[in-house]
């Protein structure tokens, strides 16, 4: 049994506490391992339930417990290659995450989705629609509930919706979903993953286990999407802003429907959703998809798509000060996120980005420029790069900030009534702030103040 296993957590934030407090609360004695020598005990152990038995080991992990370890829990932002983790996978233990160890002690029906982009307004809507039929519904993962916190919640009747991200997938081993769902694949994480090959295997791997008798959920619009569709094992369900569907989810001019391959049923029209963006049309199709195949009835997806609104910091709309609308994206943590915000702009738009480099290419979302940004103020540790992108496409109306304040107050300065101004800052947060949460609400904090 898993329990009686000497099982060794690596990373101590928010997925290795989960998985902590999971274990404990299943009756194993886990050891919570985190390399950082900075960190205090005290402080690691303030973050579990008091009278926690869990071990806490900081710094170099003892040559003597590596040998006797049997299972390793694996936080997200851990990699995969680690030599510490090469060297146990090597030894036979077995390299489990989050989500595994979560789905070990999990019950009930599952809906899992990944993708590029989409994932966390699709999941929400995907949790509003089961929650608005199913009275036991959990909404976890990567959507900032851990899976770890529910696991134990769940009965044979509860049905979840679930956010995985291809750092999740990297460490599934019999993780299996009724229902998976890939909503778009395009670059990113590639500091991680080091290929676009290698990242488009990780996404693919939510349905790695999947079955004739399951679902999978698929972009027919997205070349790599459409291409795993001819090879999965599950049953596949496609959406398409592009293409009429003989069976799916798709857009005909402006209404939604679903087909089953006979019959064809209007869901609702593009002017009765409150989300913004034509990306959120495909958020949207997907949703209905999976909670169609999740035995949904379609009053209660049509009652939910209609209402409900967008996520924070995803197009967020924050305030309007001296005629100037400001938005949050900071959920645009590349730029495939931050192309479809400036696609969504109605007004003409001054964009606040930069921020961590994870090696990907600027130019497809500097293209969308033309016509629509007025300027474009950086910061972070890719701003140069972002502006050298930039001039090469003759955009040239450039401001670099020390801050993100700072870049809220050249914003204010430069915009004129009738314009947008953007934080989408196709780059993750981290060097300059915890998470991308942080950096949405301090924007907001910073726009309310002016």
């Amino acid at each position: 049994m898993i329990i009686d296993k000497k099982i060794l957590i690596i990373g101590s934030g928010v997925s290795g506490i989960g998985a902590a407090k999971l274990l404990e609360k299943a009756g194993a004695v886990p050891t919570l391992y985190d390399s950082n020598e900075n960190l205090k005990e005290e402080e690691v152990r303030a973050r579990l339930p008091e009278g926690s038995k869990s071990k806490i080991l900081l710094g170099k992990l003892p040559e003597a417990l590596k040998k006797e370890i049997e299972l390793v829990v694996l936080s997200p932002g851990v990699p995969v290659d680690l030599p510490l983790v090469e060297d146990m996978r090597k030894n036979g233990v077995d390299i489990w995450g989050e989500v595994e160890l979560a789905y070990h002690f999990a019950k009930g029906r599952i809906a899992a989705i990944t993708g590029t982009n989409g994932k966390t307004t699709t999941t929400s809507l995907v949790g509003e629609i089961f929650k608005s039929y199913y009275k036991d519904t959990y909404v976890v993962g990567n959507i900032g509930n851990a899976y770890t916190n529910e696991a134990l919640k769940m009965t044979e009747d509860s049905v979840t919706a679930a956010e995985i991200s291809s750092f999740q997938l990297e460490t599934i081993e019999n993780f299996k979903p009724q229902v998976s769902a890939i909503l778009n694949i395009t670059p990113d994480h590639l500091n991680r993953h080091h290929t676009m090959e290698c990242y488009i295997q990780t996404k693919e791997r939510i349905a790695v286990n999947q079955d004739a008798s399951d679902t999978c959920v698929l972009n027919y619009d997205d070349e790599a999407t459409r291409q795993f569709g001819e090879k999965v094992k599950a049953s596949v369900l496609y959406f398409s802003r592009k293409h009429i569907l003989n069976q799916g989810v798709y857009l005909d001019g402006s209404a939604f429907i679903f087909s089953d391959g006979n019959v064809k049923t209007k869901i609702c029209e593009i002017e009765e959703l409150k989300l913004l963006g034509t990306h959120n049309y495909e958020n949207v199709m997907a949703a209905i998809a999976i909670a169609t195949a999740m035995g949904v009835p379609m009053d209660h997806i049509r009652r939910t798509v209609t209402h409900f609104t967008a996520v924070e910091h995803r197009i967020e709309f924050v305030e309007e000060k001296n005629g100037v609308a400001y938005y949050n994206d900071s959920k645009g943590t590349n730029t495939d996120a931050s192309i479809k915000a400036v696609e969504a702009m109605v007004r003409p738009t001054l964009v606040i980005g930069g921020g961590y480099d994870k090696h990907v290419e600027f130019d497809d979302w500097v293209e969308t420029f033309e016509g629509k940004v007025k300027w474009l103020v950086l910061l972070g540790a890719t701003a140069n790069q972002i502006a050298d992108t930039a001039r090469r496409h003759g955009f040239t109306n450039i401001v670099f900030a020390d801050n993100l304040k700072e870049a809220v107050l050249i914003c204010a300065k430069k915009a004129e009534p009738g314009d947008a101004v953007l934080l989408s800052p196709a780059c993750a947060s981290w060097g300059m702030f915890e998470n991308y949460e942080q950096r949405g609400n301090l924007f907001k904090e910073y726009v309310r103040n002016l």
